[in-house]
């Protein structure tokens, strides 16, 4: 059995502590861990990206780029921080997306997606890739986020027992509308400007919805029903994707965004009417929208099955 070496550089951090959490009890993985007084040691952090086959960069934009400029040019590295996203030399980690996979098999240098793009270019870049949806498009895009996303201080003061009352309801953010994420879901579906993006922050650990609506006439004609069937073709086989059929109803009639939480797939809604149609991706932000990802992508990067150590969605 062929084993591989992985370095966690910020494994202290909440997607570093969750691709832990997934690799931990792997029989083919050793992860190689620093001391506690050496951990932001950069010839420490140098040596181990180059024992590791593989490194994962769970820091923040500057200290990931940093990271990046200690590491030998033969180095593996999956970068989960929004620093590489749009670089050139560097593959986006969206395996999904057609064309994508090998490209990631072969990469020594991969961004994994945000979380909030992950969802919209699951929705949008398939209606681009048809032609149902043009360059021009400015789309207004909504995702509801656990407070997960916002890491350890966000987490620290939705537990704080004696946190303000704002933070029991919804609370939408970016209100610059110049989110972090635009630019790679700008560029990884073609947009000639970014799409209109409102992000909310909601008093729940983990899970992500990301909605978008669309009238009929500004999806080239398409209805709800050629819209569900464009995503079940472009997504089929696919084991971390599932699109549901045209207006499949919930019991409730509601979709709650915690539903996929704890897991690393994405599932896809279409719904509306003979005039609008609203395109819904859930998945939890710690997944599918950061640790599944990179885990999914480092499968591929080593030759493993894509979706080994990863929670596969229930139906």
């Amino acid at each position: 059995m062929t084993t591989h070496t992985i370095f966690i550089d910020g494994a202290a951090g909440t997607t570093g502590l969750r691709i832990e959490e997934r690799l931990g009890a792997a029989d083919d993985i050793t992860l190689l861990r620093l001391p506690e007084a050496r951990r932001k040691d950069p010839a420490a952090r140098a040596e181990m990206m180059a024992q590791a086959d593989l490194t994962f960069l769970c820091l923040p934009d500057a200290a990931a780029r940093e990271a990046v400029s200690l590491a030998p040019a033969s180095a593996r590295i999956c970068d989960t921080s929004t620093a590489h996203r749009t670089a050139p030399d560097w593959v986006y980690g969206f395996p999904e997306l057609h064309g994508r996979r090998e490209k990631i098999r072969s990469a020594k240098r991969l961004a994994v997606p945000g979380c909030h793009a992950s969802g919209i270019i699951a929705l949008l870049k398939p209606l681009r890739e048809c032609g149902l949806l043009p360059d021009t498009a400015q789309p207004v895009c909504h995702s509801l986020t656990g407070y997960s996303g916002g890491g350890k201080t966000m987490i620290a003061d939705y537990a704080a027992p004696d946190r303000p009352e704002a933070l029991s309801a919804p609370r939408i953010y970016g209100l610059s509308l110049q989110h972090k994420h635009l630019p790679e879901i700008q560029a990884q579906c073609g947009l000639s400007a970014p799409p209109v993006f409102t992000p909310v922050v909601a008093d729940y650990y983990c899970g992500m919805l990301v909605s978008i609506p669309f009238a009929v006439k500004d999806l080239n004609g398409a209805n709800g029903e050629a819209a569900a069937k464009l995503f079940a073709d472009y997504y089929a086989g696919e084991a971390m994707v599932r699109v549901h059929p045209f207006n499949t109803a919930q019991a409730d009639g509601m979709l709650a965004a915690n539903a996929r939480a704890g897991e690393d797939g994405m599932e896809i809604f279409v719904s509306g009417n003979d005039e609008q149609v609203l395109l819904c991706a859930r998945f939890d932000n710690l997944g599918k929208g950061a640790s599944g990802a990179a885990v999914q992508c480092m499968n591929l990067m080593l030759g493993r099955e894509e979706t080994a150590e990863l929670v596969v969605q229930a139906a």
